[in-house]
């Protein structure tokens, strides 16, 4: 069973890891045929033409499947991974069909909420990465994490 943390037990400079996800064309094609209908990620054939050479994956795929990796990864937040903001999004490379992504979480902010007694607030600086350690997305993100009853 998977220790659930509350503010208390983090740790600045602390690390989180999660399991691998791959990306498939098909996948690729039907989410972006739905949230981001742009040849590059609808169609192999005509993405042979664009920037990328090739299919990729939309950046905001690649934002949903980290999200899903963070939520069941190691950190497992009592109460759940609720954002309160991104400072910052990149996406520096492609994510091809076939990659294999994880994601690397830093805690690199911890500070009480401040209309909130029961919540603080958590800065995390979030690497996803391929198969070969690549970045493919680096985010920085605060979450509203609970407090330890009392």
């Amino acid at each position: 069973m998977v220790r659930m943390r509350y503010f208390e037990d983090l740790k600045l400079g602390e690390k989180f890891n999660t399991t691998e996800y791959e990306m498939t064309e098909a996948e690729i094609v039907t989410f972006a045929k739905q949230y981001d209908p742009q040849a590059f990620h609808t169609d192999a054939v005509a993405a042979k033409q664009t920037l990328f050479g090739g299919l990729v994956a939309s950046g905001w795929h690649t934002a949903a499947v980290s999200m899903r990796l963070m939520v069941l990864g190691e950190m497992a937040l009592d109460g759940g991974v609720i954002g309160q903001g991104i400072e910052a999004l990149r996406w520096p490379r492609p994510v091809l069909p076939g990659d294999r992504l994880r994601v690397v979480t830093e805690i690199i902010d911890l500070q009480p909420a401040p209309l909130r007694a029961d919540r603080g607030l958590l800065k995390l600086r979030c690497l996803t990465v391929n198969q070969v350690g690549k970045a493919v997305q680096e985010m920085t993100a605060t979450l509203l994490v609970a407090r330890r009853p009392a």
